[in-house]
């Protein structure tokens, strides 16, 4: 062949091959590229990323776009509006066919009409995802999402477990994974594979309605436990279902709004956001958990789902996260017509999708979301780049979950595993998560001969008081909810226990004092109306006057007052405080009332410790153990709450010896704690072991002591054990630099102290 030749058929090969990349290109953009059939994505055994970068290679703009938007199931039933019904046909074709919207939620009350139960839930996700399929050229299936905060509490036969605040209470992380692993279980018989939980953020103001979603107000036992969650949401041991992907959120701020009220902005010092808040979602990415959730809120005047700082800096950069990110509800939007930094939803789109939003929650205009999105690649306002890392990510998650090969769930058997289930385990964990808070002159436990008792109190026999928010609905049980969940009340529990006829129960004041003058023990039940998010807010988280006044009033006829608060955070007692016992009892879930009465009968010893500070008084927001010291006479700015963080009493009592620990350790070396803890009772007993850790100078201030490990420790009757408690020097890194913190995380060279009880041991880290 001549030289010329070669030229020439060399430029018709090429010319052929930009014709076929210009077709492909003509049909990605007008979605009429070929149907994929026996395609590298739709192989099971192939690498996930190659499969991932197969399918996304497939993919029209409109596709990729469709993805990275969640509307909820309303929009695709009853009148595709807010009114439930049936899944309609026309509405489905809106959502998953015309917009191509990758992933669907049910907000709280999201329940299938006229019947919440598992099965319909498994045959609505089921119908949703068949239509999906049907109408994707492409054969993506949806990923279906919803709030299973404390269990699957959307459904009204579920078990429905303590809410997180109760179990931050236990301080048992492998109790934490059990729970995970039940709630993953029910959650995926009914073809809900995408978990909005654990809530990572750390408590540190009563005021905020969210206070009981969270584990704690110390970063290191939020994060121990909701990695624990995690790591159980995460399980699928018979793999007869697709997987779950678990949420870390709200990243990240958002429990310390400025005046206490949800999504109000927060004033973050760099240095404390970056020492305080971020460390909990560390323990979760480490574990593995596939989604994160942005924080409503804005810090330090940036909305946190339009900061790139936020977003991939410190997620994706400084701390690893590869998942994906999803806004919360409808918060693009709100950069619009709440914060009022976009002029235009166009606008919006692009800051939150370029800060590093993969999926927006939208949750009600996806064709708007699809458009905007569209206009805005377009015009250089978001790159194809950024589309096709965000849908990568998206896709990434779908194939990990194994969703491609079982999209749908079997509805038939969603009951039987579904109802009923898992009731032990929600006793224990209602058990363990008491804590008693105070015990004048042993007055618990209870005799179970106890000749007469009277029980009394708003939250004695009150559902909706027992399970709190996120229950079947957003705001908790309410007259349209329906049924009630299964549920002991505590009134049920005692007159399990000791026998109804020894059991007076009083609606009112003055029956329970009257009744209470010929009665062995007066037990006051006292709790707050169920709520979620804002309006769930209080500026005065404390009993109210007359549940004050009652506990006075019974304390007046000189017989024992037993008070059991079950509340979602440390109400200020005020009077409530001079009863002879408390047991904070928290929002405990369907076997409340059998655990309450294990703990005040004796049946079940308590462990639990609090996890969070208890206030004395309402002026004492925001309030944790570890606030950084001040100038006024005390070496934590006067922490004096009415029980400190950590606090919790037994029916027997412990010694735990001064530790021993390494007399120096690299910066990157890991610390050894050992002690040995006796029960020196006469009863078997928890005792639950913290293990601080003291600087004594440091360049920027630093609490006066650090969680930094905690064990717990089962023990007979003058039974020891020795425990060994290892953890890694990195906690201790705190942000470097002057004020404005313009230094790295990490840990100053120097002494150190490990603080177990009143014990010290020193270790220099070199």
């Amino acid at each position: 062949m001549s030289p010329m030749r070669r030229i020439r058929t060399a430029r018709t090969v090429l010319a052929a091959l930009a014709a076929v990349a210009l077709t492909t290109t003509l049909a990605q953009s007008s979605g009429q590229a070929e149907p994929a059939t026996g395609q590298l994505y739709q192989d099971a055994a192939a690498p996930v990323d190659r499969r991932a970068d197969d399918l996304l290679h497939r993919m029209t703009l409109e596709e990729k776009v469709g993805q990275m938007v969640q509307i909820r199931v309303g929009k695709l039933r009853g009148d595709c509006q807010w009114t439930a019904g049936p899944l309609r046909e026309d509405c489905m074709k809106t959502v998953l066919a015309d917009d191509k919207v990758g992933s669907i939620l049910s907000g709280g009350g999201d329940f299938p009409v006229p019947d919440n139960t598992p099965q319909a839930w498994a045959e609505m996700t089921n119908a949703v995802q068949r239509y999906a399929l049907e109408h994707s050229r492409l054969k993506i299936p949806v990923l279906y999402g919803a709030d299973g905060v404390h269990g699957h509490n959307n459904l009204i036969t579920a078990t429905l477990f303590p809410q997180q605040i109760g179990v931050g209470a236990t301080w048992d992380p492998a109790l934490a994974t059990q729970l995970g692993e039940s709630t993953s279980k029910a959650m995926r018989a009914t073809g809900v594979l995408w978990d909005f939980a654990p809530v990572s953020d750390v408590a540190r103001d009563t005021r905020w309605g969210r206070y009981y979603e969270t584990f704690s107000e110390d970063p290191l036992l939020a994060g121990t436990m909701a990695a624990a969650d995690v790591r159980g949401l995460q399980t699928n041991r018979d793999k007869k279902t697709a997987d779950l992907t678990a949420t870390a959120k709200h990243f990240a701020g958002y429990s310390q709004p400025a005046n206490g009220h949800d999504r109000v902005p927060a004033q973050l010092p760099v240095r404390y956001l970056q020492d305080q808040f971020l460390p909990s979602f560390q323990a979760q990415f480490d574990a593995g958990v596939g989604t994160v959730m942005a924080d409503s809120g804005a810090v330090n005047g940036v909305p946190v789902h339009a900061s790139k700082f936020m977003l991939t800096t410190e997620l994706r950069q400084r701390m690893g996260f590869t998942g994906v990110v999803v806004s919360d509800w409808q918060d693009v939007r709100a950069l619009v017509d709440s914060y009022h930094v976009a002029a235009d939803y166009p606008t919006a789109i692009a800051m939150a999708v370029n800060a590093g939003v993969d999926m927006a929650m939208e949750p009600s205009e996806a064709s708007e979301f699809t458009q905007d999105l569209i206009q805005d690649v377009h015009k250089g306002l978001v790159s194809q780049q950024r589309i096709d890392e965000a849908v990568r990510r998206i896709l990434t998650l779908k194939f990990r979950l194994g969703l491609f090969e079982k999209p749908y769930v079997d509805a038939s058997a969603a009951n039987g595993i579904v109802n009923g289930a898992d009731r032990d385990l929600a006793r224990r964990a209602a058990t363990e998560s008491a804590v008693l808070l105070k015990n004048d002159h042993n007055v618990l436990p209870l005799a179970k001969s106890v000749g007469r008792l009277v029980i009394t109190g708003d939250a004695a026999d009150s559902p909706s008081e027992q399970f709190g928010g996120w229950t079947v609905n957003w705001q908790g049980l309410t007259s349209d909810s329906g049924p009630t969940p299964p549920v002991v009340t505590v009134l049920q529990g005692v007159r399990e226990a000791v026998g109804a006829d020894h059991v007076v129960a009083a609606s009112d004041q003055a029956s329970a004092v009257a009744a209470t003058k010929s009665a062995d023990a007066a037990l006051v039940v006292l709790g707050e109306k169920p709520g979620a998010e804002g309006l769930n807010d209080s500026e005065s988280p404390a009993l109210t006057a007359d549940q004050q006044a009652l506990v006075s009033a019974l304390k007046a006829t000189g017989k024992p007052v037993i008070v059991v608060l079950e509340t979602g955070r440390p109400l200020v007692l005020g009077a409530a405080a001079n009863a002879d016992a408390l047991l904070e009892g928290w929002l405990p879930g369907s076997e409340g009332g059998h655990a309450i009465a294990d703990v005040l009968f004796g049946a079940a010893n308590p462990s639990g410790r609090l996890p969070v500070s208890w206030p004395k008084t309402v002026g004492d927001e925001p309030m944790s153990y570890d606030q950084l010291p001040g100038t006024n006479g005390g070496t934590s700015s006067n922490y004096d709450p009415q029980f400190p963080f950590g606090h919790g009493l037994s029916y027997t009592s412990f010694t735990t010896s001064a530790p021993s620990v390494p007399s120096q350790v690299d910066a990157g070396g890991r610390v050894t704690v050992r002690v040995t803890v006796r029960n020196t009772g006469s009863v078997a007993g928890t005792d639950v072991v913290p293990v601080y850790v003291h600087q004594p100078v440091s360049p920027v201030l630093v609490p006066e002591r650090r969680l930094v490990g905690f064990a717990r420790v089962d023990l007979a009757p003058g039974e020891q054990r020795t425990v060994d408690l290892t953890f890694a020097v990195s906690q201790l890194a705190v942000t470097t630099g002057d004020v404005d913190a313009s230094g790295r995380r990490e840990v100053e060279r120097g002494g150190y102290e490990v603080v177990v009880g009143d014990a010290r041991a020193p270790f220099t880290v070199r």
